[in-house]
């Protein structure tokens, strides 16, 4: 294990701030305690690192693609002490190993290429958890361990790799922006999994580049991608606090003030495992909860996935049909994931280990086809669909 104070001096040490991550507090942290421990380890700013402080949504993807990816491409050993939550980390993970969306064919394909190449150094990621669930955190014990808030993983910790999966999506899909005020191309362009086979007109699909994003953490529809997206808010941050996402629950499940029923969710779901070669649709074309995760808790407490081991290399499906008690039944059941992930012993619920997910969506209103991928919100168009499979480190992945 190595620490920082044992570090190579050729180590290129970063600190990165999110101004805005969770309750806005990273900024606050790194004056008051990082940056103090790090003078007691004989380290200082400039001289033995950079401090990096994002000015808006887009500050660190551009600040991988011009700080840390071309470093990585040089061999350069690189740590990066991350003070944000999950969104922090897949902003690297898509900008380090893809170029932007707009990029042609060739370019994407040579980046990735590139990112393959012996010579190229990926940037290990200390992640000092200061989001607002900390997924990732939570699921790999950072937060939980000694209090330290990823402080004694950034000093003692040694890397490893972390599993993902990429989810891409048809062509009209767009992401949401500016607290869904927007909307904006995916960063990334990738072709569908090998093997592709042949559409309706002859064409090679395998040509086809669809809107893609890179996640670690969750790929979700219905309930958890809707209490997201609405929860993406500052008022509702300064307000609640982690308890947004609750907040935001509530009322997805609970409308017009208690009178309403909860929405249900039109499309067709389906799921492969490594076992069977062809795509199994889940029962029925009504959902109240479709989740794909790599990580055991969301937030800390809620184990949505108590089967997900650290660093595990298959996420499992937990997906939930509406249920005749409606809001009040579905909150009675995800609320078991609070003690301890009870609620995959239910009757209604599915989990289980899978390779991918596919959606389908048959909504008319654009409000029911958002997708949640680590916390970024992905609109799809009518009729669209994604499919969500591990990512392997190559396009085809």
């Amino acid at each position: 294990t190595r620490s920082l104070t044992t570090s190579p001096p050729s180590l290129d040490l970063h600190v990165l701030v999110s101004t805005h991550s969770g309750a806005r507090h990273a900024a606050a942290f790194r004056e008051r305690v990082l940056s103090p421990l790090l003078s007691l380890a004989g380290l200082s700013t400039p001289a033995h690192y950079t401090v990096h402080t994002t000015s808006s949504p887009r500050s660190i993807s551009e600040l991988t693609r011009t700080v840390f990816r071309p470093a990585a491409h040089a061999g350069r050993a690189q740590l990066i002490a991350l003070l944000s939550g999950d969104g922090g980390v897949v902003d690297v993970l898509n900008a380090l190993h893809f170029p932007s969306a707009d990029a042609d064919a060739d370019t994407a394909t040579a980046a990735d290429q590139d990112a393959q190449a012996p010579g190229f150094k990926r940037p290990a990621i200390a992640l000092l958890p200061l989001g607002t669930g900390n997924a990732l955190a939570n699921s790999l014990g950072i937060a939980a361990a000694d209090a330290t808030f990823g402080l004694s993983a950034l000093a003692r910790g040694a890397p490893r790799a972390l599993p993902a999966f990429a989810a891409r999506f048809s062509a009209g899909a767009r992401m949401l922006v500016d607290e869904g005020r927007a909307t904006e191309e995916l960063p990334l362009r990738l072709p569908p999994p090998a093997p592709a086979a042949a559409d309706a007109d002859g064409k090679a699909e395998a040509a086809r580049r669809h809107p893609a994003l890179l996640g670690a953490v969750v790929a979700s529809w219905a309930l958890h991608a809707a209490l997201v997206a609405d929860s993406d808010s500052a008022e509702y941050r300064a307000r609640f606090g982690p308890e947004r996402f609750q907040v935001a629950a509530r009322e997805l499940l609970f409308p017009e003030g208690g009178g309403g029923a909860p929405h249900e969710f039109r499309g067709r779901v389906a799921d492969r495992q490594e076992r069977r070669e062809e795509w199994a649709d889940v029962p029925g074309t009504a959902h109240a909860y479709v989740l794909l995760t790599l990580v055991s808790h969301l937030e800390r407490g809620f184990c949505v996935s108590p089967s997900s081991a650290p660093f595990a290399p298959r996420p499992h499906l937990v997906h939930l049909p509406p249920l005749s008690g409606g809001g009040a039944d579905v909150m009675r059941v995800m609320g078991l994931a609070y003690q301890g992930g009870k609620h995959v012993g239910e009757e209604q619920v599915q989990y289980e280990e899978v390779d991918g997910m596919r959606i389908t969506f048959e909504e008319s209103e654009e409000r029911w086809r958002r997708v949640c991928v680590d916390g970024k919100i992905v609109v799809v168009e009518e009729g669209g669909w994604v499919e969500v499979r591990m990512w392997e480190g190559r396009e085809d992945g």
